[in-house]
């Protein structure tokens, strides 16, 4: 995701240094520096990427893609062109085949905005929102409309366990100038039923902050949210709903609205120790499989009146991180990505990416696989920044790559051995939003700018290793 300094304008400092890794880590241990450069890629994930004759995507052989949208290019039924900057997205069930809602990363610049539409718009001062766009069975494009606009940066989300989809504002934007209301809220978006869009209401009790994404336990209905964020760095929190609270379709909306509602339930932060020491800093944790014991600590003031959140805690109460972005809820826990880390940001360790898992019974985290500073980002075997994930239905994770060079959509086994799946042939724009067809045969995701969406289909099978 795009942040107040862009990812690829950042120096590197200590490239050469780092981890000493150049691709994933393992679950078990992580090389040397020196074996991890005379290390040679294992046989893993579907074989080398081939360049694309018309200059798009390189994907591996047998493999194809066909376009479902494409900013500026294609229409909306109301008319407008497809707004910029395809964020975060989630794949439903549909009647016809699949209904795909797009977020749309708008701050003002881009070029193309989300139509401020009567009844769907929250703030007509703001140009972000998502659209729905329905495909059929094999992932060919039928139609796109507005499902929410007015909001700003909608960055990531998540999906719920009743099958809506939760669009994430990542900005602190408070009304001011051609802002009419305050942003950095989360929203909840239906993308089969349009009248349950109408009248956005903002999920105050979520907190304000510079949301990133979300995660939804299905059997407590708690939900998890990643704060990309600075000056101080982020925190990943965890919202507990009200005694008596049941999810489902519109349940979220009634509480909001429901007296007391901008504060329902309780919103903490995530506090992280080791042998009973505090963990100040993720990026303290260097190999994988190191765990930490997680308490919750309550927020203040969630709403950020006079203070952001993350500043109403103190460095002894909580846990920060870096740019800690996507998510994704599978195996009993949810699997959160820390994209990168630099020592002159404030954290402890340089890296290229972690990827934890919350075991919510164990009220504890794992480090799953990290990524050492790339030392050479226009490699097509190395990674880095790890940004938008979902859990493959042939195992282990897909991932958006937000990095240095070459951008790719990585795949990571479920031992942690990380993979190409995709690479942009087209420009050095992140991927975003990938994502599956319910029936396992279709891969979306998109290109950030100028704003593709793709659907990806082949002979998909488990990856060994």
């Amino acid at each position: 995701m795009t942040s107040a300094v862009p990812r690829r304008d950042l120096l590197r400092a200590g490239a050469a240094g780092g981890l000493g890794i150049a691709i994933g880590g393992s679950l078990e241990a992580i090389a040397g520096p020196a074996e991890a450069q005379a290390a040679v890629r294992p046989p893993v994930g579907y074989g080398p990427l081939v360049a694309d004759p018309a200059g798009l995507l390189a994907l591996p052989e047998g493999f194809g893609y066909t376009v479902v949208a494409l900013a500026g290019k294609t229409l909306l039924e109301s008319g407008q062109p497809t707004p910029s900057s395809a964020d975060g997205t989630a794949c439903f069930r549909a009647r016809n085949g699949w209904a795909l809602v797009n977020n749309h990363e708008i701050g003002g610049d881009e070029p193309y905005g989300v139509p401020a539409l009567p009844g769907l718009t929250y703030d007509p001062g703001a140009a972000g929102g998502t659209t729905t766009i329905d495909v059929d069975r094999h992932g060919g494009r039928i139609r796109e409309y507005v499902s929410l606009a007015g909001t700003l940066d909608n960055c990531a989300g998540g999906v719920t366990p009743w099958n809506t989809w939760l669009t994430c504002e990542e900005t602190e934007q408070r009304a001011d100038g051609q802002f009419l209301k305050d942003h950095g809220y989360v929203f909840e978006v239906d993308p089969l039923n349009r009248e349950a869009n109408l009248h956005p209401v903002p999920l105050k009790f979520l907190g304000r902050y510079a949301h990133e994404a979300v995660a939804v336990d299905p059997h407590s209905h708690s939900i998890y949210l990643t704060e990309d964020a600075s000056k101080p760095l982020g925190l990943y929190y965890r919202w507990t709903p009200p005694k008596r609270f049941r999810g489902g379709k519109g349940a979220l909306r009634a509480l909001a609205l429901s007296h007391g509602g901008d504060t329902a339930g309780t919103l903490q932060a995530m506090r992280c120790s080791a042998r009973g020491q505090h963990i100040a800093d993720l990026s303290a944790a260097t190999e994988p499989g190191t765990r930490y014991d997680v308490r919750w600590v309550d927020v203040p003031d969630r709403d950020a009146r006079t203070v952001p959140v993350r500043q109403q805690l103190a460095a002894d109460q909580v846990t920060r991180s870096r740019k800690l972005e996507g998510q994704w809820w599978g195996d009993g826990g949810v699997y959160f990505v820390a994209s990168y880390a630099r020592k002159d940001d404030g954290s402890r360790n340089d890296h290229d990416g972690q990827v934890w898992f919350y075991d919510p019974q164990r009220h504890t985290i794992t480090l799953k696989t990290i990524f050492g500073v790339n030392p050479d980002p226009s490699q097509d075997t190395n990674y880095d920044g790890p940004d938008n994930i979902t859990l493959s239905p042939y195992g282990g994770l897909m991932m958006a790559e937000d990095g240095e060079g070459l951008s790719h959509l990585v795949g990571l086994t479920e031992r942690g051995v990380a993979y190409p799946m995709a690479r942009n042939d087209l420009n050095d724009s992140e991927f975003t939003g990938p994502t599956f067809s319910q029936d396992a045969r279709i891969l979306f995701a998109n290109i950030q700018d100028p704003g593709y969406v793709v659907a990806i289909t082949g002979p998909w099978g488990r990856c060994a290793r």
